[in-house]
Parts: structure tokens; C-alpha cells; sequence
């Protein structure tokens, strides 16, 4: 095993060779830097050769297994030193890789394999219970992780060669699931340029808005299901750095962490930024190393934003992006992060060669300071949506993202985001769309109508809020309805209140007017997303 490169003291920023793929990152780092420290997870350490070899066998036992170029690989586990080598032999083998929500339910998963279509599920033992439970059943080939005959032996007889399959930038290489307002969740397809792009833009105008030096140590704070965390440690495996690996964020292991291993940078939710400080006993003194801190999911409150420039120092830079963008797609500057300055209000300004936009309901643009959805045009973007090309074509118009949020751009190019045209609720950085939790609710036979609505939590950023119109008859408990969701739908989609009435207030056709319900919750607010 190899030691963590020396602790907070990043040296200057990168000049060597620049990978354009996954599986040229593998490469580059195993020949030139081969016993720097490529994951640090738990009391683990890989350096970047071993992490080549290994990523080499898996590659080779996916293909004795069937997986052909293309076809998808699941993973549903927590982050470790395993799962980046998995990511990794996805790109040598020319499969996709499929990371999954571990906090979902067995029917949530069940879809997303599924739908996916995935040849191959790796699976964590600590979720080999959620086998059993799966309606459609399992892919062909299971590999446990954590058996004592599962992944070692699985891989133990494979060559650690380069299996050589070629890749271009435009390969697909993984495919992330995001909830959509029809209430089941799309596969949203990535090309190894997504992980590449926004990387290659700052580098253009010399930008380090966000950057990666030799030396850094990254904490990867966002989960490896989410295109935030699995970009963020692209990025830090692309530059050479160390990734530290969290296998699920609690506070105090991210401080013991950051402290510990000399962490230089982080990528993180406001949400998490908030737990931290109210962790007892935490001080400035464990954060010496932290340069940087990227942040993104949501907006910062000045409040928080305050209390954790005093607490974390260094500079904070925040994104704004989907995934269906790639992740980051503009970003607000650490130059742009003064308290009481108005670009605090401020999504950020888009990278170079990142186009955006702002158009109104029939997709005519409109002129700077004009409320309407955001466009943004990105190298980075997505490919499709996995076997749904009608959706594809509404969401990805010209090469233009239609992002579903509401905003408006500055005479300087700054984005500023309004409200959201598609009702998704911002849960610690997780999408939620009401759809999926109102078919859901409506299955309970006491249930005769619901409407969910996101309402500011000052933890969390929002909360799920349920409207529920009771069958004839019947008066169900929030605890009954907790207890009947809470087997149907991931903990982070679970409503934190109820609130019964009489009917759902609709216009002359019929529509739901969702936003005359969640109206008073943002009253006073200047902005409808927290």
C-alpha cells in the first residue's frame, strides 16, 4: 500500500501530459507517476499503479463474463478504493457504468436495473439483502464485494494487462439516473468529455476558478451516484491527485478526515458545510490544509457562507449544472464570494466555450435581466437519455440543455436562479420530483389525492411537503403514511410533513396550481429556491 502524498502542500499547477479519456488517465498516471497515492478510503491506500492493474483484471473478467462494449454495468455500494477501480475497467472494457443509489428501495432499484438493461451488478454485501426483494430479480452475473467467494475470486485469475479496447472522447463511459416529473427516473448517458470539458475550458483562459495541483489531497463529500461526486473525482484522478474517499459523509469522519490526511480540497453540499459547523468542538485548527472548498446542489446563504469562511478558510467556489449537462456548467468565482456583495445572489457565469441562454415559453430569447428558463449549450453534455429519444429531444434542443429553472442573466453574464419551471425540490443537493411521491402516496386506499411541494428547511435547504385530500371515509395518520412509504421510496424522498385539506386547487382546465400551495412557504423570500 502506498502513503498519501505529503499533506497540505500543493505545489504549483499541473503542467504534465493531459488525458482526454478515462482510460488514458489510468495510463498516463500508472507510467508516470506510479507509486503516487491515487485513493486513500478508510486505512486503505492505492497508489496509481496498483489502481491500473487492478482496474486491468476487472476489465478483463467483465469481458469473460459477456459484457461487451456497451453494454451496462450496475453498482450498488457505498465509495471505496473498489469502486474507482470498477469505474475505471467500465472505461477499458467499453462498458457503461451504472452507479446506484444505495438509499433507494428494492422497486427503485429494481427499475433502474431494469431499464439499464445492466449485463452485470456489483454489489456491496452490506445491500445483498435487497437481492430478494428485487420484483424483476437480479442481472445474470452478481458479483459480491465484501464475500469471502465473491470479487476476489470473481477477478483472481485475470491478466492486469491493458485490455486495450478503444475509447474517443464521445464513447459513453457512465449513466446516471435522475428522477423526472413523470415520477420514474431517466439514464442520463455521459461520454468520457463530460468528465474532460470544463477541465479543458478553465485551462483555456487560464482560469482557476477551480483547480488541481500536484500535491492536493480531495475529499469527494458528494455521493458516487451522483454526477457531482463522480465528476469531482474524475477531475482529481485526471490531475493526479489523491482522492479521499468518505464511504458515506458523517461530519465528524469528514473532519477527522480533512485533518488526518491533510485534505486540500473538497467538494461538498451546503448542507454538509452546515453540519460541520455544528459539530462540537470543531475549530479552525482542522482545516489548516483546506485551500479550496467547491460547492454545489444548492445555493449558500450568506449566513452560512460567513460562518464558514471564519471556520474553514481558504476559497469557496461554487457550480451550477445538472446532469444532463455534465454537472458544472457555470460557476461563481472565489473572487466573487464577498458577504453582501449582490453576485452572492448569483448561480455563477458560465465557463468558457459554455453558452447559456434564457428564453421564454414559445423559445424566443430573451434580453439580459428577463426572467425565463435556462439554456445552457456545453461540450460536456449529455449524450441522451437512455432509450428515450422523445425525452431527449425535449430536454436537449440544438445542443441546447432546456434546464427546467427559472432565471435571468446579467448585462455581465452572471446567472441568477428565480424559481423552477420543473417542481423539482432540492433535498441536501438531491433532486425530487413531486410525481414520483404523489403516485406513491395515491396507492394507499385512505389516499384520495396528494400534491407534494418543496418548502425551505434550514438544514437541508428544502423539505418535502405532502397536501393530502383523504379518501371518502377514511382519515390516515402522517404515521401511517410514513410507514407505508417508507418500503416504496428512498429515506430522502419520504414527506417531513402532512398536511390534510379538503381539495386540490386547480385553474378552468383542470391543472394542478401547485404553486398557489407552495406560495406561502417562500413568502418573503427573494428567490424561490433555498
Amino acid at each position: 500500500m502506498a502513503e498519501p502524498s505529503a499533506p497540505g502542500t500543493p505545489g504549483e499547477r499541473l503542467h504534465h501530459p493531459q488525458p482526454t479519456t478515462l482510460v488514458e488517465t489510468a495510463r498516463l498516471h500508472a507510467r508516470h507517476r506510479p507509486d503516487a497515492t491515487a485513493v486513500v478510503c478508510e486505512d486503505r491506500a492505492v497508489t496509481y499503479a496498483q489502481l491500473h492493474r487492478e482496474s486491468n483484471r476487472i476489465a478483463h473478467a467483465l469481458r469473460a463474463a459477456g459484457a461487451v462494449p456497451g453494454a451496462r454495468v450496475a453498482y450498488l455500494g457505498k465509495e471505496s478504493e473498489d469502486y474507482y477501480a470498477i469505474l475505471f475497467a467500465c472505461a477499458k472494457s467499453g462498458t457503461v457504468l451504472v452507479p446506484v443509489n444505495w438509499r433507494l428501495t428494492a422497486p427503485e432499484v429494481s427499475h433502474i436495473l431494469r431499464d439499464s438493461g445492466s449485463a452485470v451488478l456489483f454489489l456491496e454485501e452490506e445491500f445483498a439483502p435487497v437481492l430478494d426483494r428485487l420484483p424483476d430479480g437480479p442481472p445474470k452475473t452478481v458479483v459480491r464485494l465484501g464475500a469471502t467467494d465473491g470479487f476476489g475470486a470473481w477477478k483472481a485469475d485475470r491478466p492486469d494487462t491493458d485490455p486495450a479496447v478503444p475509447a474517443t472522447p464521445d464513447t459513453p463511459v457512465a449513466q446516471l439516473y435522475t428522477s423526472g416529473t413523470t415520477g420514474l427516473p431517466k439514464g442520463v448517458v455521459l461520454a468520457h468529455r463530460s468528465f474532460f470539458a470544463i477541465r479543458d475550458a478553465l485551462a483555456s483562459e487560464n482560469l482557476d476558478w477551480i483547480d488541481w495541483r500536484d500535491g492536493d489531497i480531495a475529499l469527494v463529500g458528494i455521493p458516487g451516484f451522483h454526477v457531482g461526486g463522480l465528476w469531482w473525482a474524475t477531475q482529481n484522478f485526471n490531475a493526479g491527485a489523491t482522492v479521499a474517499v468518505l464511504r458515506a459523509f458523517a461530519p465528524r469522519d469528514a473532519i477527522d478526515l480533512i485533518r488526518g490526511k491533510g485534505v486540500t480540497t473538497a467538494c461538498v453540499v451546503p448542507a454538509m458545510l452546515r453540519m460541520m459547523l455544528a459539530e462540537p468542538g470543531v475549530t479552525p485548527a482542522d482545516f489548516t490544509t483546506l485551500r479550496k472548498i467547491v460547492y454545489g446542489g444548492s445555493p449558500i446563504s450568506e449566513a452560512l457562507l460567513e460562518a464558514s469562511l471564519a471556520l474553514f478558510g481558504g476559497e469557496f467556489a461554487q457550480i451550477y449544472g445538472l446532469t444532463e449537462t455534465g454537472n458544472t456548467a457555470v460557476c461563481l468565482p472565489p473572487a466573487d464570494h464577498v458577504p453582501g456583495h449582490p453576485r452572492m445572489k448569483a448561480a455563477g457565469h458560465p465557463y468558457p466555450g459554455v453558452g447559456c441562454k434564457v428564453v421564454d415559453g414559445d423559445g424566443k430569447e430573451l434580453p439580459p435581466g428577463t426572467v425565463g428558463e435556462i439554456c445552457l449549450a456545453t461540450p460536456a453534455r449529455m449524450v441522451e437519455y437512455w432509450g428515450l429519444p422523445d425525452r431527449t429531444a425535449e430536454t436537449l434542443v440544438d445542443g441546447w440543455i432546456h434546464t427546467g429553472d427559472a432565471g435571468y442573466v446579467d448585462d455581465d453574464g452572471y446567472v441568477f436562479i428565480q424559481d423552477r419551471i420543473k417542481d423539482a425540490i432540492l433535498v441536501a443537493g438531491e433532486n425530487v420530483y413531486p410525481a414520483e411521491i404523489e403516485n406513491a402516496l395515491e396507492g394507499h386506499p385512505g389516499v384520495a389525492e396528494a400534491v407534494i411541494v418543496g418548502a425551505p428547511d434550514e438544514r437541508w435547504g428544502e423539505r418535502v411537503h405532502a397536501f393530502v385530500v383523504p379518501a371518502a371515509g377514511r382519515r390516515p395518520t402522517p404515521r401511517e403514511l410514513h410507514r407505508f412509504l417508507v418500503d416504496r421510496l428512498a429515506s430522502f424522498k419520504l414527506p417531513a410533513r402532512y398536511e390534510f385539506i379538503e381539495h386540490v386547487p386547480r385553474n378552468p382546465s383542470g391543472k394542478i396550481l401547485r404553486r398557489e400551495l407552495r406560495e406561502r412557504f417562500w413568502t418573503g423570500t427573494d428567490r424561490k429556491v433555498n
